[in-house]
């Protein structure tokens, strides 16, 4: 007869298999496609399981196989990544924050080659372009910004690197009159870049009130029927833009135009029963970098919550399974070769890699209220450190660069100081 902690453990996993996709007997493709997915990770769980008596400490984050997979990214790549070559600003975020949150220290010789490689990416009218001679670009110039502010501990250069003057005179050129941003001269109007924008401008104290005036009411116009936000008003709910618009708005102070219970309602639901991870839209499939994407919403609601409810100040978890997520990413994302996916059977990315790392980081560390707590899957060596929910580089990167900017004045503005 079956011991009771086994009898458990098997009751455990047939509760645990129950939560596969029922198609009610009506085949689709996207039915297809997501009992194909649950097919593959059945197999690296079952896997996982039957080696859980021989080395309970798994599952392992793959730190040294990670890092040698980032350090060849970031000191060289081959054609493959000619594709990126408008998106070069963001490799470097990408592996720098990914360096970061693994405590992986970057020596300063490296880390002044890359900020002398994002001056020349900045555009003599502002902001930062993909590359040396391209167009200056929203998305780009978030992810320079970032990737400086990673850098500027360990080398004065990186501040240095970033003109704030012409990167004000930027963000006001992108302003369109309702309060939204286009990308680029000429380009699309999203929610990316009201994000893109706000982040940048916070973290170098460049906000005005004139540059983000009606800003948080265009945000709140594009949240949805289902409670996420669409990248423009009219549009699908999707986790990246929801991301966007959510952390606009915890910049801007402007959460009180949107339905912050429907924003909760519809990212819980994007947490995948079966496989642990996150979708990004309804009835899509699991994607590894909607760990951070959906995953980095809850800081930003419970950050909100806090302040409008004591009751949320005594939570001890964030609002979603956080040791599922966990599982997900260290059992089905980490390639064999170093770095991390979206899904099994996916090729590794920087961009997969990094945002896989972030939602880690979410998912393991719990700050909120008056409480800090750690939730570890496998062993205490798998914790890496704790990012800031809003921008997505490392606390401390963001307090520095607090520190350092905003004793300078506020461009475009008569004082000093501009009021946040």
């Amino acid at each position: 007869m079956e011991d009771e902690s086994k009898l458990r453990q098997r009751c455990t996993w047939e509760k645990f298999e129950n939560e596969k996709f029922g198609d009610d007997k009506v085949w689709s493709e996207t039915s297809d496609e997501q009992m194909r997915v649950e097919r593959s990770i059945a197999a690296l769980y079952t896997a996982f399981k039957n080696k859980l008596d021989i080395s309970p400490d798994i599952p392992e984050l793959e730190r040294n196989s990670h890092r040698v997979f980032l350090w060849k990214g970031l000191k060289n790549l081959s054609s493959s990544y000619e594709c990126l070559d408008a998106s070069r600003p963001w490799l470097c975020y990408w592996i720098l924050h990914s360096l970061e949150i693994l405590n992986e220290p970057v020596p300063e010789d490296i880390a002044l080659q890359v900020v002398d490689f994002l001056k020349r990416c900045q555009s003599p009218t502002g902001g930062y372009a993909g590359g040396p001679g391209q167009n200056a670009h929203l998305a780009p110039t978030y992810a320079a910004v970032n990737a400086l502010c990673i850098l500027a501990p360990i080398t004065d250069e990186a501040y240095k690197a970033i003109n704030r003057e012409t990167l004000y005179k930027f963000l006001m050129r992108m302003r369109m009159p309702d309060g939204s941003f286009k990308m680029h001269d000429g380009g699309e109007v999203d929610i990316r870049g009201a994000y893109c924008a706000a982040s940048a401008a916070r973290l170098t104290n460049t906000a005005t009130k004139e540059l983000f005036k009606d800003t948080s009411l265009w945000i709140a116009s594009c949240q949805t029927y289902e409670g996420g936000f669409a990248g423009y008003p009219g549009q699908e709910a999707h986790g990246g833009y929801s991301f966007c618009g959510l952390a606009t708005l915890v910049l801007l102070n402007g959460i009180q135009y949107c339905n912050l219970k429907q924003v909760l309602r519809w990212t819980a639901n994007r947490q995948m029963r079966y496989e642990g991870g996150f979708q990004g839209r309804t009835n899509k499939l699991v994607d590894g970098c909607y760990s951070f994407w959906q995953g980095g919403n809850f800081p930003l609601l419970h950050m909100v919550l806090c302040s409008q409810d004591d009751q949320a100040l005594s939570a001890h978890r964030w609002m979603f399974h956080q040791e599922a997520l966990q599982e997900y990413i260290l059992i089905c994302c980490q390639h064999s070769g170093g770095g991390l996916i979206d899904k099994p059977g996916k090729s590794r990315d920087f961009y997969h890699t990094c945002y896989c790392l972030s939602g880690l980081s979410i998912a393991q560390h719990f700050t909120g209220g008056h409480l800090a707590d750690t939730y570890i899957v496998g062993h205490t060596k798998n914790e890496v450190k704790s990012v800031h929910p809003v921008y997505n580089i490392g606390i401390d990167a963001v307090i520095h660069a607090n520190e350092h900017f905003n004793l300078l004045p506020v461009p475009g503005s008569s004082g000093k100081h501009e009021e946040k």
